[in-house]
């Protein structure tokens, strides 16, 4: 197999209750940065590949905007 290097960016959306809407943007940075292949054996079988290396290159929030409670 090749090996190859690819750029990946990803969105999330996270509801966190925390007490101030720094507070909530710095912790979810924090917690939510760690990547991992999910992919099973026979993922990796049955479509002919495995995942090497992943490492979080940016992990950055945008905005916080507070909620009602429902």
């Amino acid at each position: 197999m090749k090996t190859y290097q690819i750029i990946l960016t990803k969105s999330y959306m996270i509801t966190i209750d925390a007490g101030t809407k720094e507070h909530a943007r710095r912790v979810t940075e924090f917690y939510t940065s760690d990547i991992h292949d999910i992919s099973t054996e026979v993922d990796r079988k049955k479509f002919n590949f495995s995942i090497g290396k992943i490492k979080c290159g940016m992990n950055e929030s945008l905005d916080a905007e507070e909620i009602e409670n429902a």
